[in-house]
């Protein structure tokens, strides 16, 4: 683990989880809208702010998971239940959309941490709203997007977020796009979406959570 992170590992170690794995549960039930927003499903008027609070703690990359076939399993069952693809298929679709440099983020009052390829970055984000995004399949995404104002700092100056909630609660896992140039330029991305699970989580514990979400 990174010396940067450690503090705030403990302090997820120690406390209190909101994380019940052996039960699939992630906090309070979802609310009928909130499954619905889940599946791509929601109302624009149901759409509500949130802080990056709503992403504290700290959150390792699945992209070696993938990678190291770890999470066959979830291809392996994704692909029986898509009659039009295979394992092979599914596997390369995900290794596309997990794929990241990045291998772990600490957040925390506000400051996002990133460690790529070895080098530690950070920087405080400020709100900058959402963007809903209609996709071709009829769904339909929120991401919450953030921005790093200090010039002098190597982390991305551009942050979204998705993890198939619209309204202020916390997040179990996410989906994370970075960039440089422009909020934008972020929104075209649509096969790279570099997904992050709980640091504190084995490897088993994220596959039978993905098995069964």
């Amino acid at each position: 683990m990174k010396s940067g992170h450690y503090a705030l590992f403990l302090l997820l170690a120690c406390g209190t989880q909101a994380f019940a794995h052996s039960g699939h549960s992630h906090g309070a039930p979802l609310s009928e809208k909130e499954i619905n927003a889940a599946k791509g499903v929601f109302a624009d008027a149901d759409i509500q702010d949130r802080s990056l609070s709503d992403w504290d703690g700290v959150w390792q990359s699945i992209y070696p998971y993938a990678k190291d076939g770890t999470l066959d399993p979830v291809f392996r069952k994704k692909a029986a239940a898509d009659k039009n693809s295979s394992f092979n298929k599914i596997k390369d679709y995900y290794l596309t959309g997990y794929a990241s440099d990045i291998t772990d983020i600490g957040i925390e009052n506000g400051v996002m941490e990133f460690t790529e390829k070895g080098a530690v970055s950070s920087c405080h984000y400020a709100y900058k709203g959402y963007k809903v995004l209609n996709y071709v399949s009829g769904k339909r995404g929120v991401r919450y997007l953030f921005e790093c104002s200090d010039k002098n700092s190597k982390a991305p100056r551009f942050v979204q977020f998705s993890d198939h909630i619209i309204s202020p609660r916390k997040s179990s896992h996410f989906h994370i796009f970075t960039g440089n140039v422009s909020q934008e330029a972020l929104f075209a991305e649509l096969e790279n979406w570099p997904t992050f699970f709980p640091y504190q989580l084995s490897k088993e514990q994220i596959v039978d959570d993905l098995l069964h979400h």
